[in-house]
C-alpha cells in the first residue's frame, strides 16, 4: 500500500535585519512567504492529502494554512518538526555585525561535525523520522504532509541517500518552500523526490 509524505519547508520570513531566528517565538511569513504557502496548496492541493502537521512555530503554521483550507484537512501540531536548536539564535551571524567574531563563540564552532553550536545531527534525524513514522501511519495509503525547517528536511534528506549529516550549508538542496516527497511501499521507504513549487516566486 502506497503512501506519500511531502516535507514542506516553510516560506520566506519577514527578516529585514537577518537575525538567526531559530526557535524564536514572533517570527511571521513575509509577504512573499505568503505567496509561496499559495504556490505549495496549489500544487499539492488536489493530491489525496488526509493528513497535515506542522512545527509549532509560526512560520510553519502559516506556511500549513492555506493547504489546510484547499484541502479541508487540520492542521496538527507536531514538536518532532521543530526548527533545530541553536545556541545561536537572536543573533546576527552574518557580514560585519556577525556575532561569530566575538572570540568568546569560537569554541562553538570548533566541532561543526557535532555541530557544536547547537542540537546534534543525531538527535534531529531521529525525532524527524518520529514525525514521519507519524505522517505515514495517519495517511495510509494516501498522502501526508510535515510543515517543518530546512536543516530538518536536510537531516532526513542526507540520512535517505546515506550521506554523512554533518555537511557544509552551501551543499543544501532545500529551498524556501520546497516540498521532499518520501515515498512508502508499507512501511518500506522506496524513493525520495524533490520539487519546488515556489521557485519562480
Amino acid at each position: 500500500m502506497a503512501t506519500i509524505v511531502h516535507l514542506v519547508r516553510h516560506g520566506e520570513v519577514h527578516n529585514p535585519d537577518r537575525i538567526l531566528y531559530g526557535r524564536l517565538p514572533g517570527w511571521h511569513l513575509s509577504v512573499r512567504g505568503r505567496q509561496m504557502a499559495a504556490a505549495v496548496a496549489a500544487d499539492l492541493g488536489d493530491h489525496d492529502i488526509t493528513h497535515i502537521a506542522a512545527s509549532p512555530l509560526e512560520r510553519a503554521q502559516e506556511t500549513a494554512a492555506p493547504l489546510a483550507e484547499a484541502t479541508g484537512c487540520p492542521v496538527t501540531v507536531d514538536t518532532d518538526l521543530l526548527e533545530a536548536g541553536n545556541d545561536l539564535q537572536g543573533l546576527h551571524i552574518k557580514g560585519l555585525r556577525s556575532a561569530l567574531w566575538n572570540p568568546r563563540r569560537w569554541p562553538m564552532l570548533v566541532r561543526p561535525d557535532i555541530p557544536g553550536w547547537g542540537e546534534p545531527y543525531p538527535r534531529i534525524v531521529e525525532r524527524m523520522w518520529r514525525a514521519v513514522a507519524r505522517a505515514r501511519n495517519a495517511a495510509e495509503g494516501h498522502e501526508a504532509v510535515c510543515v517543518t525547517h530546512q536543516l530538518p528536511v536536510v537531516c532526513v534528506q542526507r540520512d535517505v541517500l546515506g550521506r554523512p549529516l554533518a555537511h557544509n550549508p552551501a551543499d543544501r538542496q532545500c529551498a524556501l518552500a520546497s516540498v521532499t516527497s518520501l515515498i512508502f511501499d508499507g512501511s518500506e521507504l522506496v524513493e525520495m523526490v524533490y520539487s519546488e513549487p515556489a521557485a519562480a516566486i
